[in-house]
């Protein structure tokens, strides 16, 4: 999509439909309503505040036509904001959102767009914003539609520059917020891809190949270990969690080097790149298993990850880890009681096959130590206890680096993909004790989201922070700017907090 920044009126801008966006206000919406005059159906601002078909409600839209000789755009985009004292970024991604989709419904091809103001906010950051909302709002995952009806995409949106409109920025500033944000949504969009694809066209050498081409694309080192390199590096969780598949499992590396200094601390992303989950012989309930082809989105996160920082040219150093397999039951599958003993001398009793994810990522926790990394962040679909803790509103987040969870929660609360902390105490580590080995992968019943980052932590010696993202990877409805099924969440939170880590 183009964006772009124009000097002229609502009046003068050559599009094809016009959105002014108005809060909860009667005057201001009065004020809106007079300016736009007499419309093609003759309406005017006293008779639809007195039907009361608008009132600036931060679910409403309302589309006027206005008489050609009042406007160059065919329709106006009424759209409603709420609250004046609520108002916030996010609500103009939301509000961007519906606008961007009523336009296309409309068979708008360009969109002209009066900024609105957010207290504590400059016209660049309002601006990107909108870019996300518009961008992220209109994805649909329609790969295996027939297509019948070519379907009138949203080309064009133009910020229209008019006496302030712009909240303090210059037009020059607005239109670099909205690339920026546009790089980074298109990284998004790759990830809900990548989380959205079917597992019957999608494996560990998928994912392999995917990092490949960020690789090709934007310079990133891509190295991927396969069965050979995996027994010669002793990655037991990743082998033993691939037993029971005919597709050979992968490990992903990728390594992006911005930071004027080769000897800068990288900071880590590892993620979970389980293409699809049965549980294994632990087999799990056969309602909403198809859902378990985005087991890997935290793979997916990582992935895109390293596409959006490369593609912004970041000054820093960041390294993507990827332990990638399927989970399936058969004769060759790993059992529960099978003990696993890691590189690091850590041994593991498998009480349940289909607590898997932590047995892969263990793999690459322990790569990570090589890097000296300055903190290691880990993505992953882990628990369900997550989601029955948090629901789908917010990522779980523990971890021993008070300063990068710091960090990631004014990204969170920055890119409204948010991070709620959760305890790991030392009393936890009662329940993953084992009988049998130093620890099992399952701690029973209780603080199920807990104990699986407590079986993290132990093979961690260095800053970290893990982040499971159950409830957020995967929405099981729309919301204004997310589809329902892959939602790409982590890729904004982790680049905005990379961007930080740059301008520091």
């Amino acid at each position: 999509m183009n964006f772009s920044v124009q000097k002229t009126t609502w009046k003068r801008a050559r599009a094809t439909a016009i959105a002014m966006f108005q809060p909860e206000d009667k005057r201001e919406l009065r004020e809106t309503l007079k300016s736009l005059g007499r419309t093609s159906v003759g309406l005017t601002a006293e008779t639809l505040l007195g039907a009361g078909d608008m009132a600036g409600k931060k679910d409403e839209l309302f589309v006027l036509y206005p008489k050609r000789a009042e406007a160059a755009a065919k329709r106006v985009l009424l759209v409603g904001l709420g609250k004046k004292e609520k108002l916030s970024l996010e609500t103009v991604r939301r509000a961007a959102s519906r606008a961007a989709k009523r336009a296309q419904a409309l068979k708008s091809k360009s969109l002209a767009v009066m900024l609105p103001a957010v207290k504590g906010a400059s016209g660049a950051e309002i601006a990107a914003a909108y870019a996300e909302g518009t961008l992220l709002g209109l994805y649909k995952f329609d790969k295996f539609f027939k297509k019948e009806e070519p379907k009138v995409p949203l080309e064009s949106v133009t910020i229209l520059e008019d006496s302030g409109s712009l909240h303090g920025s210059t037009s020059a500033e607005v239109k670099a917020a909205m690339e920026e944000a546009q790089l980074i949504c298109q990284a998004t969009i790759f990830a809900r891809d990548m989380e959205n694809e079917p597992s019957n066209n999608k494996f560990p050498e998928t994912l392999a190949a995917w990092a490949k081409d960020v690789g090709k694309e934007h310079g990133v080192k891509v190295t991927v270990f396969g069965p050979k390199e995996l027994q010669a590096n002793k990655m037991v969780g990743i082998l033993g969690v691939n037993q029971g598949s005919v597709r050979e499992p992968r490990f992903i590396m990728m390594e992006y080097s911005g930071a004027r200094s080769k000897e800068t601390q990288p900071i880590v992303l590892v993620g979970k790149g389980i293409t699809f989950d049965s549980g294994g012989i632990s087999l799990k309930p056969g309602a909403g298993m198809g859902e378990m082809k985005g087991d890997m989105s935290g793979a997916a996160t990582v992935i895109a990850t390293m596409k959006a920082v490369a593609s912004l040219k970041l000054p820093v150093n960041v390294i993507g880890l990827v332990s990638s397999s399927e989970n399936m039951p058969s004769g060759s599958a790993m059992h529960p009681g099978d003990i696993l003993t890691y590189s690091n001398g850590l041994s593991v009793e498998v009480d349940n096959t289909d607590a898997e994810g932590r047995l892969v990522l263990a793999d690459a926790l322990i790569w990570a130590e090589r890097y000296k990394p300055k903190s290691v962040i880990d993505l992953a679909t882990l628990t369900g206890a997550c989601v029955v803790a948090l629901g789908h509103v917010t990522t779980g987040m523990m971890g021993n680096d008070a300063s990068m969870m710091e960090r990631l929660k004014r990204a969170g609360d920055a890119t409204y993909e948010r991070v709620c902390e959760l305890p790991i105490y030392d009393e936890y580590d009662e329940l993953i004790k084992s009988d049998v080995a130093d620890i099992k992968n399952v701690g029973g019943r209780w603080a199920g989201a807990i104990t699986a980052a407590m079986f993290l932590k132990r093979f961690t010696n260095y800053p970290w922070v893990h982040l499971d993202i159950a409830g957020t990877a995967l929405a099981d409805a729309a919301t204004d700017y997310a589809p329902k099924g892959g939602t790409g969440t982590g890729v904004r939170l982790l680049t905005h907090m990379l961007q930080e880590e740059a301008r520091a």
